[in-house]
């Protein structure tokens, strides 16, 4: 039986368009970390009695050191479900999305989690001809032509549900 957890992504961008995104790098809570398995939004689980919009403001500020107010998050402009496993875990992810625009960050990993810092994930900024012309695999698989539709902005219809 699969965990359902529901998590709050963000898609943080640029003035130049490019998104920020983490290499993840552990297949479980008792790996050695890897090489990168894939890229993808800074985010993750909804605590209980907190909304989308305040757990994705609450896991840029963990995760990258970016604090925000959960107002300033556009969207949510994707919904996205994802089964996998961690470790010996099989998790059913429901992912939502939002977006920051116009982004300067130097990151910063002080508030990480335990597990975060024992990942010690990297993190880039990517541009779509970037991630489009890479070999790495990304998180949704399909993000260089999703991009696009988000650059442009800001977002006005409802969310888009997205595969990968």
């Amino acid at each position: 039986m699969s965990w359902v957890r529901p998590t709050a992504r963000v898609l943080v961008l640029s003035p130049e368009g490019r998104v920020l995104l983490l290499g993840a790098r552990l297949t479980g809570p008792d790996a050695v970390p890897g090489d990168v398995l894939f890229w993808y939004t800074p985010g993750g689980g909804v605590e209980d009695g907190e909304t989308l919009r305040a757990a994705a403001a609450r896991e840029l500020a963990e995760e990258v050191g970016l604090v925000v107010a959960p107002e300033d998050l556009e969207g949510p402009v994707w919904l996205r479900r994802h089964l996998g496993r961690f470790g010996d875990e099989e998790i059913d992810s429901r992912e939502t999305f939002f977006v920051l625009r116009g982004v300067e960050h130097v990151v910063q990993v002080g508030a990480r989690t335990e597990l975060e810092v024992l990942a010690d994930e990297p993190h880039r900024w990517w541009s779509r001809d970037e991630v489009s012309a890479s070999g790495e695999a990304f998180a949704p698989g399909d993000l260089a032509d999703l991009l696009p539709g988000l650059v442009v902005g800001p977002w006005t219809g409802p969310p888009r549900v997205v595969e990968g």
